[in-house]
């Protein structure tokens, strides 16, 4: 506790509230807030730096996490240090973040299935920023610490001190930047009790919201820049709280491993997802042990229950390790690697480490576990390796698994028409994207032709969701297609256009599988004198819908009918026979005054099926659908 004290009193001149340091974090603040709204502005209007996403994504990832960092080392480090160390923070974050951006590039990556193509990628992965946030509070943690105590690695209760204060300090920071814009929504309900929107309107514009919460968080930052002995009631009283999970965590992770005995591991391979949930387990075993364990220096005052269930758990790591390991290899001998996996594999190797370390803490002293202070600190630096590899061109996921994949398919692990093409498209980034290009060009091979119109359909494809289906020739689509009456012929541009792009997920199975079989209807629907084209298929579930002709001449959807029509003998039978017209239904306008206002912009149009009277008229018998 002396040395402690005396570490308190060291850090005091660095520290303390002072204008200098006050006015200079402000500042950060403000120019904080300018750029990241100028970078809203110019990605809204896709304007310079916008329309560069290599210069985009660093530029908006710097300037979210470097001013926090530049914060809350003002006052703790002398200049000649910090300033290469914000250097070397731009130059790895703004690395990480052109590599993010030029991975993603060019991916169609539409949510909505829009067949237009998307805009590329201009924001860094969610992945990446959440990490960097992670990987920037490690990294700025270990240089507070290191420069308090003057050492290249500080002793553990320093790096413990400086780490939860530093948590802690961006945690409020966040609250009071929230709990300012309540108080500025309460404003503006009260002045719009009296017809006053100023404050309201305000609260909506990005030019005032941005920079606000950028300026009031450098505000707060400054505020809570206290010594550790202000926040260390609130981390104690916190980890005390999650220490008393432990026990109850032993017995539920140790109990789950007894069952293990009984039922085998079969029913934990079957669930697929078991490396994940195994991984989760040993990270909160980690957690509640550290919540016991603290800074290492309280170990008479720990219950020896907690003593109990720490080293229990510390032991509890190495059984449930081993069988995430055992999951994650059977998982890539089947289906090979993929990102998700290779990400697992990166945490379990994080896993081992914690594992193997705690053992030999448990087991190599009888007293509380001092070992645990150096596994945790060379872990935190094996963590930064990993992420750093992770986000990189080094061990980046989507590279290792498109060309595990690749090889699979070249090697005949897995065959053509198994081979998850889709995967490349939408989960393999800017190689998976190469690599469908390269497999649509290939020529050698006995399943050369099935790859390549495999990889052209995945190419295609909008929405990682849709079903992938080769789009059929137009003899193929043409012979699909029985049209009624007779003598009638359906229109060659339909049958080009159809042929060369259509919505697989919105269109009947005719236009896309060979030998099944639709009827194709004329009818004007639309009242333009232009037929429309109704297709029924003749199979159940097969699909129904009704192209239209635009005044350009090109052929589009315009509706879906009811899955009911499609397999439907009985209605099919009417159709042939003509009985069958269109009738309009519309909704009357409103005339209010001088105004008329608009119910219904649209008119709408339905097929009515004649030969039934009553309300189900048009539906296929239950025994016959």
């Amino acid at each position: 506790m002396q040395s402690q004290e005396q570490s308190e009193q060291n850090l005091m001149p660095q520290s303390e509230v002072n204008h200098k340091i006050g006015m200079s974090r402000m500042l950060i603040g403000l120019v904080q807030g300018a750029v990241l709204y100028f970078l809203y502005e110019t990605s809204k209007s896709h304007q310079w730096p916008a329309n560069e996403p290599l210069l985009f994504a660093p530029m908006l990832l710097v300037f979210v996490l470097l001013p926090v960092l530049l914060i809350t080392a003002l006052g703790h480090l002398k200049p000649s240090h910090l300033w290469p160390w914000m250097v070397l923070y731009v130059i790895v974050i703004a690395g990480l973040s052109m590599h993010d951006v030029w991975r993603g590039n060019g991916l169609e990556n539409s949510w909505s299935g829009s067949p237009k193509e998307l805009e590329k990628t201009i924001f860094p992965s969610a992945l990446l920023i959440f990490f960097s946030i992670a990987g920037c509070f490690i990294a700025h943690s270990f240089l507070l610490a290191s420069a308090q105590d003057q050492r290249r690695i500080a002793s553990y209760p320093t790096h413990f001190e400086l780490a939860w204060k530093l948590l802690i300090q961006m945690k409020f920071s966040a609250l009071f930047v929230i709990a300012l814009f309540l108080v500025l929504r309460l404003g503006a309900a009260l002045f719009m009790l009296v017809k006053l929107n100023f404050l309201n309107d305000l609260l909506d514009e990005s030019w005032f919201l941005i920079p606000v919460s950028a300026f009031s968080f450098s505000c707060a930052m400054h505020i809570t820049d206290v010594r550790p002995a202000i926040v260390r009631g609130i981390r104690g009283l916190l980890l005390v709280l999650m220490s008393w999970i432990l026990p109850v965590a032993v017995l539920i992770v140790g109990g789950f491993l007894l069952s293990l005995i009984g039922t085998g591991l079969q029913p934990l391979w079957a669930t697929r997802h078991a490396t994940a949930v195994l991984l989760s387990s040993a990270g909160v075993l980690i957690v509640l042990i550290n919540a016991a364990f603290q800074n290492g220096e309280v170990s008479t005052s720990i219950a020896w229950l907690l003593r109990l269930s720490a080293r229990i758990a510390a032991c509890l790591l190495l059984p449930i390790s081993t069988i995430a390991v055992i999951a994650l290899v059977l998982r890539v001998r089947e289906y090979g690697w993929s990102s998700d996996r290779v990400i697992a594999a990166a945490c379990l190797c994080v896993a081992i480490f914690y594992t193997l370390g705690y053992g030999w803490a448990a087991i190599s002293s009888r007293q509380w576990m001092p070992g645990i202070a150096k596994v945790n600190v060379w872990t935190a630096f094996l963590i930064l390796g990993v992420l750093i590899a992770l986000f990189s061109p080094i061990a980046d996921p989507a590279r290792i698994a498109v060309s595990n994949q690749l090889n699979r398919l070249n090697s005949g692990q897995v065959s053509a028409d198994q081979f998850d093409y889709t995967y490349l498209r939408f989960e393999g980034g800017r190689y998976g994207k190469e690599a469908l290009q390269q497999l649509q060009n290939r020529t050698e091979g006995k399943d050369a032709a099935i790859i390549r119109s495999k990889a052209s359909v995945a190419l295609q494809s909008k929405n990682r969701w849709a079903q992938a289906i080769p789009v059929l020739a137009e003899a193929d689509i043409k012979a699909n297609i029985q049209i009624w009456p007779n003598s009638a012929l359906i229109p060659p541009a339909f049958l080009q256009q159809i042929s060369k792009e259509h919505d697989a997920w919105e269109s009947v199975q005719c236009l896309d599988h060979k030998n099944a079989i639709c009827d194709a209807y004329l009818l004007d629907l639309t009242h333009d004198s232009k037929p429309e084209i109704i297709l029924i298929g003749r199979e159940p579930k097969s699909g129904s819908a009704v192209y239209i002709e635009d005044p350009q001449g090109i052929w589009t959807l315009l509706a879906n009918l009811p899955n009911d029509i499609a397999g439907c003998e009985t209605l099919r039978k009417q159709l042939q026979a003509g009985h069958f017209h269109a009738t309009r239904t519309y909704v009357d306008d409103i005339q209010i005054g001088e105004q008329q206002i608009s119910v219904n912009q649209y008119l709408a149009y339905q097929v009515n099926m004649l030969g039934k009277t009553n309300r189900n008229q048009g539906n296929c018998p239950p025994a016959q659908r």
